[in-house]
């Protein structure tokens, strides 16, 4: 069997660990500590089976009709995925050229370079300014220009978000298509939607994911919205029945309830604040977070060595191994309880 020289090459992403005990303290994947709405567990309990014998709708309308009006824009202007992480595929296909490149800023999220390997074409990493500061992407590679650049705005894992306005410059100049991944947006005090629906947009694309401030992680359900040409572009490569009905319907249900959503993130922002605090006074480097985790430098141990103590406790959180983010842990923002047990546990390490 033949497999591609590309694939053999390739390193795959791999996804923070999912222990199989529920009798663990987990974050490192995050996700939301909160349940979705109720009008969720009310989709889920009154499921008419019968619907399952058929195809799902291929474009997704009541869906999308319903993202529009959240958002003050149009269908046309929204595409949605199996998950965020299937709309970067999706615009990997259809923005990209064999002879151009993906580019994103580094650190961040690891699966953009993977996405270029997949596509077979060069990843171009562009280096963050000191304390993951912004600083002018690189746009040209070694022999090939960027046609996509792949924005993770709150940024992850550092946690930093960019302003609207350098988000708007740096697209203003940029030839191709600048997406801006705000997965953690919700947990922000800003965003940069606005960028996607002005009516004279020509190539940002601002994606959002029902995973981190809707808790569907496990539902996979994630959308963009931007100009009509690129958005029509991202359907012609799409998969036939890319979004299952059941995701669909839940989804719905999930966006209409935006109260339920809105108030999870208020506990979440609150416990992330309190934990940042407690964290500094202990002498540890904690960047002002506006995302749903704390990317947080230990002050008297190396950050590999509190890792795997944690672990051997139940208590699960990331770690980067690298130049830059290899001193560091990043640590998703649990419920209060969990927060509480993280800190004793760090409190005992540290004796």
């Amino acid at each position: 069997m033949r497999i591609a020289k590309s694939v053999q090459a390739l390193t795959p992403y791999v996804p923070g660990e999912q222990p199989k005990s529920r009798n663990v303290v987990k974050l490192n994947t995050n996700e939301n500590p909160y349940p979705p709405s109720p009008k969720v567990a009310q989709v889920l309990a009154g499921y008419d089976l019968d619907r399952l014998r058929r195809y799902p709708d291929p474009v997704f309308m009541e869906l999308r009709r319903l993202i529009a009006g959240i958002w003050g824009t149009v269908p046309e202007r929204i595409f949605v995925g199996n998950g965020s992480d299937e709309v970067l595929t999706v615009a990997a296909r259809a923005f990209v050229d064999d002879d151009e490149a993906i580019g994103s800023c580094d650190p961040s999220y690891s699966l953009y370079k993977t996405l270029a390997a997949i596509r077979n074409v060069p990843f171009v990493p562009s280096p963050l300014g000191p304390g993951f500061s912004w600083r002018a992407p690189v746009v040209r590679g070694a022999a090939r220009d960027v046609a996509l650049f792949l924005l993770t705005n709150p940024n992850a894992p550092t946690s930093i978000r960019y302003g609207r306005d350098v988000v708007a410059d740096f697209a203003k100049g940029f030839p191709g298509v600048v997406i801006v991944d705000e997965a953690y947006a919700d947990f922000a005090d800003a965003d940069c939607t606005s960028l996607a629906t002005a009516p004279d947009n020509r190539n940002v694309v601002v994606m959002r994911t029902l995973s981190k401030s809707f808790s569907l992680a496990g539902l996979r359900l994630g959308y963009c919205i931007g100009p009509e040409d690129l958005i029509e572009a991202m359907y012609k490569v799409k998969d036939s029945y890319n979004v299952d009905a059941v995701a669909q319907d839940v989804a719905c249900a999930a966006l209409s309830d935006l109260d339920w959503m809105r108030a999870n993130v208020a506990k979440v922002v609150k416990t992330r604040a309190e934990t940042a605090a407690e964290l500094r006074r202990r002498g540890w480097d904690v960047p002002e977070s506006q995302s749903n985790f704390l990317f947080a430098k230990p002050a008297h141990r190396p950050a590999a060595e509190i890792f795997e103590a944690l672990r051997a406790r139940g208590i699960f959180v990331r770690y980067f191994p690298g130049p830059e983010t290899g001193d560091r842990l990043r640590i998703t923002i649990g419920t209060d309880t969990d927060m509480k047990t993280l800190l004793t546990a760090l409190e005992e390490l540290d004796k």
